[in-house]
């Protein structure tokens, strides 16, 4: 009998990440079952078979995908003809719904099982694809445990197993070692700008970003700002911005964390580096942008009062959230300056961002989702 197969998708940088210590921890107990799939760089190290990279694939905004179409359409034909061809043994689908779900559909049909780790978020927008998921998927993972009784109440089996972040973000140097190998004065505030992963997103954040920090910096003269560059993205990338900037601004490359470390403040894209930057006690603003029509589409369908993953966790806004117009040098500065000049707002922010971090469960959800997988090959082996 051949080893066993499974086909991963994971159609954007977090999932890339998630991902990537989920094949991990599946190979350190059984070496030899095979992945291939969708995903970036991380999943490319673990040894999986990229059939198609996660950068291709990936939108922000609802009308952005018209877009990439082509591409998108291009993988599933794709993946489907890998699903006849290479009879895997079990489908991971990784978040991305739009594309997951359509997979989905072609792995059901074969009766192929199909495990979903991170939940889409149905509690937030089109809310019936619970139900889709329920006739689909055999195994739901979700990493918050406000999404079990959504999915128990359609029948899903479903597992809560923590946030795998929980274990991935920790900084590798010192404070002292990080100011010295960036470049950066220990003696001056730092605050970190995080435009985003996609393309898409640093096309309309970072020239924001970049302009409210000249303002920042007119008023506090001792502020210094540093970009942690995404994981997959190359520096050049942000050359076309960066060329006529009137305030220096740092780029690293391969030290998130560490970055985000040293930040007196984060000003981030809405994203699961919001959490990252919660767990690490960190005050931060949300910025978020799409295109037009995308947002006229999202403002019919989505029924939150918050987007921010950090507030959504937290049940209220303990972070301020600048959406489309507001998304400006003078809203970003004004919002940046309130929280620099209160040393007790920006304590009670951190404070709340400890109490984010404890909802998010205990470390070791990577190795429980393992478990789960384990036990599904068991299962379809038998």
């Amino acid at each position: 009998m051949g080893s066993k197969k499974i086909l991963l998708v994971a159609g954007e940088v977090s999932g890339d990440l998630h991902g990537s210590h989920l094949v991990e921890a599946i190979q350190s107990v059984d070496p030899e079952i095979q992945f291939f799939g969708v995903g970036g760089e991380g999943l490319k190290r673990t040894g999986m078979k990229l059939l198609y990279p996660s950068q291709s694939l990936s939108v922000v905004g609802i009308t952005e995908v018209f877009f990439k179409l082509r591409a998108i359409l291009k993988a599933l034909q794709g993946l489907k003809k890998s699903i006849e061809r290479e009879r895997p043994d079990l489908v991971i689908l990784i978040d991305f719904p739009d594309f997951n779900l359509r997979l989905a559909k072609i792995a059901h049909r074969r009766g192929i099982p199909i495990l979903y780790y991170i939940s889409p978020q149905v509690w937030a927008w089109r809310p019936n694809r619970i139900k889709l998921i329920a006739r689909l998927v055999k195994k739901m993972i979700v990493l918050f445990p406000f999404e079990v009784p959504l999915y128990e109440a359609v029948g899903v089996d479903v597992e809560w197993v923590g946030h795998p972040l929980l274990d991935i973000v920790k900084p590798t140097l010192s404070k002292e070692k990080a100011f010295q190998q960036f470049g950066l004065d220990p003696n001056r505030r730092t605050v970190g700008l995080l435009p985003g992963s996609r393309i898409h997103e640093i096309e309309r954040l970072l020239p924001p970003l970049l302009a409210s920090a000249h303002l920042l910096q007119e008023e506090i003269p001792d502020l210094q700002f540093v970009i942690p560059l995404a994981p997959g993205l190359p520096k050049t990338l942000l050359s076309p911005w960066m060329k006529n900037i009137s305030v220096p601004v740092k780029v690293v490359e391969g030290f998130t964390y560490d970055v985000m470390n040293l930040s007196e403040l984060l000003i981030a894209a809405s994203g699961t580096v919001t959490l990252e930057g919660a767990i690490l006690g960190k005050p931060m603003i949300i910025i978020y942008k799409v295109s037009l029509p995308s947002s006229w589409v999202a403002r019919a369908l989505v029924r939150l009062d918050h987007i921010g993953l950090v507030n959504l966790v937290a049940e209220k806004e303990i972070a301020p959230e600048l959406l489309q117009r507001d998304v400006n040098p003078q809203r970003i500065s004004d919002e940046a300056l309130r929280i620099l000049r209160d040393p007790i707002l920006s304590r009670k922010m951190a404070e709340s961002m400890k109490e984010v971090r404890q909802k998010l469960g205990e470390p070791g959800a990577t190795q429980r989702a393992a478990r789960t997988v384990l036990s599904l090959m068991k299962e379809a082996g038998e």
